[in-house]
Protein backbone atom coordinates (compact mmCIF):
# COMPACT_ATOMS: atom_id res chain seq x y z
CA UNK A 1 0.00 0.00 0.00
CA UNK A 2 1.01 3.51 -0.44
CA UNK A 3 1.02 5.31 2.21
CA UNK A 4 1.37 9.51 2.38
CA UNK A 5 1.96 11.23 5.62
CA UNK A 6 1.58 14.98 5.09
CA UNK A 7 2.66 18.17 7.20
CA UNK A 8 -0.44 18.86 9.75
CA UNK A 9 -1.66 22.38 8.89
CA UNK A 10 -3.73 23.26 11.81
CA UNK A 11 -3.17 26.05 13.19
CA UNK A 12 -0.16 25.56 15.81
CA UNK A 13 0.02 21.80 15.17
CA UNK A 14 3.75 20.87 15.50
CA UNK A 15 2.56 17.04 15.82
CA UNK A 16 3.76 14.49 13.12
CA UNK A 17 1.58 11.34 12.18
CA UNK A 18 4.62 9.01 11.96
CA UNK A 19 7.98 9.58 13.26
CA UNK A 20 10.94 7.46 11.45
CA UNK A 21 10.82 4.55 13.18
CA UNK A 22 7.28 3.81 12.12
CA UNK A 23 8.25 4.50 8.32
CA UNK A 24 10.66 1.81 8.59
CA UNK A 25 8.25 -0.70 9.94
CA UNK A 26 6.05 -0.23 6.51
CA UNK A 27 9.32 0.14 4.53
CA UNK A 28 10.26 -3.44 6.17
CA UNK A 29 6.84 -4.75 5.15
CA UNK A 30 7.11 -3.85 1.53
CA UNK A 31 4.55 -0.77 1.78
CA UNK A 32 5.78 2.63 0.12
CA UNK A 33 5.93 5.94 2.17
CA UNK A 34 5.76 9.32 1.15
CA UNK A 35 6.60 12.03 3.68
CA UNK A 36 5.35 16.26 2.69
CA UNK A 37 9.38 17.87 3.23
CA UNK A 38 9.19 19.60 6.88
CA UNK A 39 6.36 17.19 8.28
CA UNK A 40 8.23 16.34 11.02
CA UNK A 41 10.95 19.40 11.76
CA UNK A 42 9.35 21.35 14.56
CA UNK A 43 8.81 17.32 16.28
CA UNK A 44 12.54 17.26 16.28
CA UNK A 45 12.37 14.86 12.86
CA UNK A 46 15.02 15.90 9.80
CA UNK A 47 13.70 15.39 6.78
CA UNK A 48 17.12 13.27 6.88
CA UNK A 49 15.69 10.92 9.36
CA UNK A 50 13.01 9.91 7.18
CA UNK A 51 14.75 9.68 4.20
CA UNK A 52 17.56 7.27 5.63
CA UNK A 53 14.36 5.13 7.15
CA UNK A 54 13.18 4.28 3.81
CA UNK A 55 10.31 7.36 2.69
CA UNK A 56 10.66 9.04 -0.19
CA UNK A 57 9.94 12.82 0.51
CA UNK A 58 8.10 15.34 -1.75
CA UNK A 59 8.04 18.98 -1.32
CA UNK A 60 3.90 19.59 -1.29
CA UNK A 61 0.86 18.17 0.54
CA UNK A 62 -0.63 17.99 -2.86
CA UNK A 63 1.99 15.35 -4.06
CA UNK A 64 1.40 13.35 -0.79
CA UNK A 65 -2.27 13.36 -0.78
CA UNK A 66 -2.62 12.61 -4.69
CA UNK A 67 -0.07 9.43 -4.28
CA UNK A 68 -1.68 8.11 -1.02
CA UNK A 69 -3.95 4.86 -0.37
CA UNK A 70 -3.60 5.64 2.87
CA UNK A 71 -3.35 8.85 4.47
CA UNK A 72 -2.18 9.20 8.27
CA UNK A 73 -2.62 12.53 9.99
CA UNK A 74 -2.94 13.76 13.62
CA UNK A 75 -5.43 16.00 12.96
CA UNK A 76 -9.13 16.17 11.30
CA UNK A 77 -8.25 17.70 7.36
CA UNK A 78 -8.79 21.65 7.26
CA UNK A 79 -10.57 23.01 4.76
CA UNK A 80 -8.14 22.95 2.04
CA UNK A 81 -7.63 19.65 2.40
CA UNK A 82 -11.05 18.18 1.95
CA UNK A 83 -10.30 18.96 -1.95
CA UNK A 84 -7.41 16.36 -1.76
CA UNK A 85 -10.49 13.52 -0.09
CA UNK A 86 -11.75 10.81 -2.77
CA UNK A 87 -13.56 7.78 -2.73
CA UNK A 88 -10.41 4.96 -3.16
CA UNK A 89 -8.42 6.98 0.00
CA UNK A 90 -8.31 5.92 3.86
CA UNK A 91 -8.14 8.83 6.36
CA UNK A 92 -7.03 7.32 9.42
CA UNK A 93 -6.60 10.24 11.96
CA UNK A 94 -8.58 12.27 14.93
CA UNK A 95 -11.73 12.94 13.48
CA UNK A 96 -13.95 14.07 15.79
CA UNK A 97 -17.02 14.59 13.82
CA UNK A 98 -19.37 15.33 16.47
CA UNK A 99 -18.27 19.00 16.64
CA UNK A 100 -17.47 19.08 12.55
CA UNK A 101 -20.76 18.83 10.54
CA UNK A 102 -18.69 20.67 7.61
CA UNK A 103 -16.43 17.62 7.76
CA UNK A 104 -19.19 15.17 8.09
CA UNK A 105 -20.31 16.49 5.10
CA UNK A 106 -17.51 16.30 2.94
CA UNK A 107 -16.05 12.70 4.17
CA UNK A 108 -19.47 10.94 3.08
CA UNK A 109 -19.77 13.14 -0.12
CA UNK A 110 -16.73 12.10 -1.44
CA UNK A 111 -16.91 8.83 -0.32
CA UNK A 112 -13.69 8.51 1.74
CA UNK A 113 -13.04 5.53 4.58
CA UNK A 114 -13.01 7.55 7.42
CA UNK A 115 -11.47 5.97 10.56
CA UNK A 116 -11.02 7.71 13.83
CA UNK A 117 -8.38 7.26 16.38
CA UNK A 118 -10.88 8.36 18.85
CA UNK A 119 -13.50 5.87 18.29
CA UNK A 120 -11.29 2.67 17.99
CA UNK A 121 -12.55 0.62 21.03
CA UNK A 122 -10.94 -2.60 22.15
CA UNK A 123 -12.85 -5.66 23.79
CA UNK A 124 -12.29 -4.04 27.19
CA UNK A 125 -14.16 -0.39 26.13
CA UNK A 126 -10.46 1.50 26.28
CA UNK A 127 -10.40 4.09 23.45
CA UNK A 128 -5.96 3.13 22.85
CA UNK A 129 -5.63 5.62 20.14
CA UNK A 130 -7.17 8.36 22.39
CA UNK A 131 -5.41 7.48 25.28
CA UNK A 132 -1.80 8.54 25.07
CA UNK A 133 -3.27 11.84 23.90
CA UNK A 134 -5.44 12.01 26.72
CA UNK A 135 -2.78 11.48 29.30
CA UNK A 136 -0.48 14.40 27.82
CA UNK A 137 -3.37 16.37 27.65
CA UNK A 138 -4.68 15.50 31.07
CA UNK A 139 -1.44 16.56 32.39
CA UNK A 140 -0.63 19.59 30.77
CA UNK A 141 -3.79 20.56 32.39
CA UNK A 142 -2.87 20.87 35.49
CA UNK A 143 0.05 22.77 34.25
CA UNK A 144 -1.56 24.98 32.39
CA UNK A 145 -3.85 26.30 35.40
CA UNK A 146 -0.95 26.48 37.53
CA UNK A 147 0.15 28.94 34.89
CA UNK A 148 -2.96 31.02 34.40
CA UNK A 149 -4.03 31.29 38.50
CA UNK A 150 -0.43 33.68 38.42
CA UNK A 151 -1.81 37.20 38.79
CA UNK A 152 -0.13 38.44 35.90
CA UNK A 153 -1.73 35.59 33.84
CA UNK A 154 -5.01 37.04 34.45
CA UNK A 155 -5.74 34.15 37.25
CA UNK A 156 -6.76 34.77 41.05
CA UNK A 157 -2.70 35.10 42.27
CA UNK A 158 -2.45 31.37 43.77
CA UNK A 159 0.10 29.17 44.10
CA UNK A 160 -1.27 25.86 43.01
CA UNK A 161 0.44 23.94 45.93
CA UNK A 162 -0.41 26.39 48.50
CA UNK A 163 2.26 26.87 51.20
CA UNK A 164 2.29 26.42 54.99
CA UNK A 165 -0.11 27.99 56.42
CA UNK A 166 -1.65 28.84 52.89
CA UNK A 167 -4.43 27.04 51.97
CA UNK A 168 -3.47 25.45 48.61
CA UNK A 169 -5.68 25.82 45.26
CA UNK A 170 -8.71 23.96 44.37
CA UNK A 171 -8.96 22.27 41.94
CA UNK A 172 -12.49 20.46 40.35
CA UNK A 173 -12.33 17.88 37.41
CA UNK A 174 -15.39 16.77 36.02
CA UNK A 175 -15.07 13.74 34.53
CA UNK A 176 -12.31 10.77 35.80
CA UNK A 177 -11.57 9.17 32.40
CA UNK A 178 -8.07 8.92 31.19
CA UNK A 179 -7.98 12.90 31.09
CA UNK A 180 -9.05 13.68 34.32
CA UNK A 181 -7.60 10.59 36.07
CA UNK A 182 -3.82 12.40 34.77
CA UNK A 183 -4.83 15.69 35.83
CA UNK A 184 -5.72 14.63 39.36
CA UNK A 185 -2.44 12.93 39.43
CA UNK A 186 -0.21 16.01 38.13
CA UNK A 187 -2.54 18.27 40.50
CA UNK A 188 -2.30 16.53 43.54
CA UNK A 189 1.47 16.12 43.41
CA UNK A 190 1.72 19.65 43.09
CA UNK A 191 0.33 20.05 46.17
CA UNK A 192 -3.59 20.96 45.69
CA UNK A 193 -6.71 20.41 46.75
CA UNK A 194 -8.50 18.20 43.99
CA UNK A 195 -12.18 17.13 43.45
CA UNK A 196 -13.10 14.85 40.82
CA UNK A 197 -17.05 14.05 39.82
CA UNK A 198 -17.95 11.45 37.46
CA UNK A 199 -20.83 9.17 37.33
CA UNK A 200 -19.07 6.10 37.09
CA UNK A 201 -18.58 5.13 40.71
CA UNK A 202 -16.96 1.73 40.23
CA UNK A 203 -14.08 4.36 38.55
CA UNK A 204 -14.40 6.81 41.21
CA UNK A 205 -13.66 4.26 43.80
CA UNK A 206 -10.61 2.70 41.98
CA UNK A 207 -8.93 6.41 41.65
CA UNK A 208 -9.87 7.13 45.36
CA UNK A 209 -7.89 3.79 46.11
CA UNK A 210 -4.80 4.29 44.06
CA UNK A 211 -4.46 7.75 45.15
CA UNK A 212 -4.74 6.90 48.78
CA UNK A 213 -8.03 9.17 49.36
CA UNK A 214 -5.96 12.32 48.71
CA UNK A 215 -8.56 13.40 47.02
CA UNK A 216 -12.54 14.33 47.14
CA UNK A 217 -14.45 12.08 44.56
CA UNK A 218 -17.82 12.88 44.08
CA UNK A 219 -20.92 12.08 41.96
CA UNK A 220 -21.77 13.73 39.60
CA UNK A 221 -25.06 15.63 39.03
CA UNK A 222 -26.33 19.25 38.74
CA UNK A 223 -26.05 19.86 42.85
CA UNK A 224 -22.93 18.51 43.13
CA UNK A 225 -21.31 19.92 40.25
CA UNK A 226 -23.02 23.63 40.97
CA UNK A 227 -21.93 23.23 44.87
CA UNK A 228 -17.81 22.46 43.66
CA UNK A 229 -16.97 25.30 41.42
CA UNK A 230 -18.49 28.37 43.91
CA UNK A 231 -15.40 26.39 46.04
CA UNK A 232 -13.09 26.04 42.42
CA UNK A 233 -10.09 28.15 42.03
CA UNK A 234 -9.90 26.00 38.57
CA UNK A 235 -12.22 23.76 36.93
CA UNK A 236 -10.63 20.91 34.26
CA UNK A 237 -13.21 19.82 32.03
CA UNK A 238 -12.94 16.34 30.31
CA UNK A 239 -15.84 14.39 30.03
CA UNK A 240 -15.80 12.31 27.31
CA UNK A 241 -18.46 10.18 24.98
CA UNK A 242 -16.69 8.48 22.13
CA UNK A 243 -17.41 9.64 18.94
CA UNK A 244 -20.70 11.67 20.05
CA UNK A 245 -20.68 15.62 21.55
CA UNK A 246 -19.27 16.61 25.26
CA UNK A 247 -22.52 16.68 27.48
CA UNK A 248 -23.20 20.27 28.41
CA UNK A 249 -22.55 20.03 32.43
CA UNK A 250 -21.58 23.94 32.93
CA UNK A 251 -23.84 26.12 31.70
CA UNK A 252 -23.93 29.94 31.24
CA UNK A 253 -25.94 30.80 33.81
CA UNK A 254 -23.59 29.07 36.22
CA UNK A 255 -20.40 30.36 35.39
CA UNK A 256 -21.27 34.04 37.62
CA UNK A 257 -20.88 31.18 40.35
CA UNK A 258 -17.45 31.11 39.97
CA UNK A 259 -14.24 32.68 41.65
CA UNK A 260 -13.27 35.88 39.45
CA UNK A 261 -9.72 34.95 38.63
CA UNK A 262 -10.57 31.34 38.54
CA UNK A 263 -9.56 29.21 35.24
CA UNK A 264 -11.00 27.11 33.52
CA UNK A 265 -9.42 24.44 31.40
CA UNK A 266 -11.67 22.60 29.18
CA UNK A 267 -10.06 19.62 27.35
CA UNK A 268 -13.56 18.19 25.65
CA UNK A 269 -13.61 21.58 23.67
CA UNK A 270 -12.79 19.38 20.58
CA UNK A 271 -15.90 17.38 21.17
CA UNK A 272 -17.69 20.91 21.40
CA UNK A 273 -16.51 21.17 25.09
CA UNK A 274 -18.52 20.39 28.36
CA UNK A 275 -18.53 23.89 29.58
CA UNK A 276 -21.36 26.44 27.62
CA UNK A 277 -18.84 29.39 27.53
CA UNK A 278 -15.68 28.04 26.18
CA UNK A 279 -14.70 28.36 22.77
CA UNK A 280 -12.07 26.30 20.50
CA UNK A 281 -8.68 28.76 20.92
CA UNK A 282 -5.32 28.33 19.58
CA UNK A 283 -1.69 28.31 21.49
CA UNK A 284 -0.58 31.42 19.99
CA UNK A 285 -4.06 32.87 21.52
CA UNK A 286 -4.99 30.87 24.05
CA UNK A 287 -7.01 32.31 26.35
CA UNK A 288 -10.08 34.94 26.19
CA UNK A 289 -12.20 36.49 29.83
CA UNK A 290 -15.88 36.18 30.54
CA UNK A 291 -17.28 37.11 33.54
CA UNK A 292 -14.06 37.34 35.58
CA UNK A 293 -13.46 33.77 34.55
CA UNK A 294 -10.13 32.40 32.34
CA UNK A 295 -11.05 30.23 29.71
CA UNK A 296 -8.27 28.29 27.81
CA UNK A 297 -10.05 26.46 24.70
CA UNK A 298 -7.16 25.15 22.78
CA UNK A 299 -8.41 22.23 21.23
CA UNK A 300 -4.65 20.73 20.19
CA UNK A 301 -2.95 21.10 23.30
CA UNK A 302 -0.61 17.95 22.99
CA UNK A 303 0.33 19.43 20.15
CA UNK A 304 2.70 22.09 22.38
CA UNK A 305 4.66 18.91 23.17
CA UNK A 306 5.11 17.75 19.80
CA UNK A 307 8.27 15.05 19.89
CA UNK A 308 6.82 13.49 23.06
CA UNK A 309 3.18 13.43 21.51
CA UNK A 310 4.52 12.59 17.97
CA UNK A 311 5.99 9.60 19.74
CA UNK A 312 3.20 8.31 22.09
CA UNK A 313 0.45 8.43 19.50
CA UNK A 314 2.63 6.54 16.85
CA UNK A 315 3.10 3.79 19.48
CA UNK A 316 -0.69 3.69 19.88
CA UNK A 317 -1.76 4.19 16.35
CA UNK A 318 1.32 1.89 14.27
CA UNK A 319 0.05 -1.61 15.04
CA UNK A 320 -3.31 -1.01 13.85
CA UNK A 321 -2.06 1.17 10.69
CA UNK A 322 0.36 -1.85 9.61
CA UNK A 323 -2.95 -4.01 9.68
CA UNK A 324 -5.05 -1.61 7.23
CA UNK A 325 -1.95 -1.24 5.50
CA UNK A 326 -0.94 -5.31 5.40
CA UNK A 327 -4.54 -6.74 4.51
CA UNK A 328 -6.17 -3.36 3.03
CA UNK A 329 -9.00 -1.35 4.67
CA UNK A 330 -11.82 -3.43 4.09
CA UNK A 331 -10.19 -6.72 5.20
CA UNK A 332 -8.70 -4.89 7.97
CA UNK A 333 -11.76 -4.05 9.42
CA UNK A 334 -13.78 -7.10 9.16
CA UNK A 335 -10.74 -9.10 11.07
CA UNK A 336 -10.67 -6.53 13.35
CA UNK A 337 -13.59 -5.65 15.87
CA UNK A 338 -11.66 -2.58 17.60
CA UNK A 339 -11.04 -1.20 14.40
CA UNK A 340 -13.98 -1.52 13.28
CA UNK A 341 -15.28 0.52 16.07
CA UNK A 342 -13.28 3.61 14.49
CA UNK A 343 -14.81 3.28 11.19
CA UNK A 344 -17.47 6.46 10.87
CA UNK A 345 -17.63 6.92 7.42
CA UNK A 346 -17.23 4.40 4.26
CA UNK A 347 -18.79 4.65 0.77
CA UNK A 348 -20.52 7.71 1.46
CA UNK A 349 -22.40 5.88 4.70
CA UNK A 350 -22.15 7.30 7.95
CA UNK A 351 -20.96 3.86 9.87
CA UNK A 352 -21.00 5.25 13.28
CA UNK A 353 -23.88 5.62 15.58
CA UNK A 354 -23.09 8.74 17.57
CA UNK A 355 -22.03 10.98 14.79
CA UNK A 356 -25.18 9.83 12.89
CA UNK A 357 -27.00 10.92 15.78
CA UNK A 358 -25.21 14.20 16.41
CA UNK A 359 -26.43 14.89 12.71
CA UNK A 360 -29.51 12.86 12.13
CA UNK A 361 -28.06 10.70 9.84
CA UNK A 362 -28.93 7.10 8.50
CA UNK A 363 -26.92 5.47 10.31
CA UNK A 364 -25.62 1.46 9.07
CA UNK A 365 -23.76 -1.11 10.85
CA UNK A 366 -19.73 -1.10 9.78
CA UNK A 367 -19.88 -4.78 8.86
CA UNK A 368 -23.21 -4.36 6.87
CA UNK A 369 -21.36 -1.47 4.94
CA UNK A 370 -18.82 -3.39 4.14
CA UNK A 371 -20.94 -6.35 2.97
CA UNK A 372 -22.92 -3.81 0.52
CA UNK A 373 -19.95 -2.59 -0.79
CA UNK A 374 -18.22 -6.01 -1.65
CA UNK A 375 -21.55 -7.09 -3.10
CA UNK A 376 -22.02 -3.91 -5.27
CA UNK A 377 -18.20 -4.64 -6.94
CA UNK A 378 -19.32 -8.55 -7.91
CA UNK A 379 -19.49 -8.80 -11.50
CA UNK A 380 -22.44 -8.48 -13.09
CA UNK A 381 -23.94 -11.81 -14.62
Amino acid sequence: MIIGIPKETKVDEHRVALPPSGVREFVRRGHMVYVECGAGEISGFPDAEYHDSGALMLASAAAVWSRAEMVIKVKEPQDKECDYLHSDMVLFTYLHLAAEAALTDALLNTGVTGIAYETVEDSAGRLPLLEPMSEVAGRMATQVVSHYLEKHRGGRGMLLGGVPGVVPAHVVILGAGTVGANAAKIALGMGARVTLLDINLDRLRYLDDVMDGKLTTLYSNHINITKSIRAADALIGSVLIAGARAPMLVTRDMLPLMNEGSVIVDVAVDQGGCVETTRPTTHRDPTFVLDGVLHYGVANMPGAVPRTSSLALANATLPYALQIADRGAAAALAANPALRKGLNTYAGQCAHPAVADTFGLEYVEPMRALEQVAFDALPAF
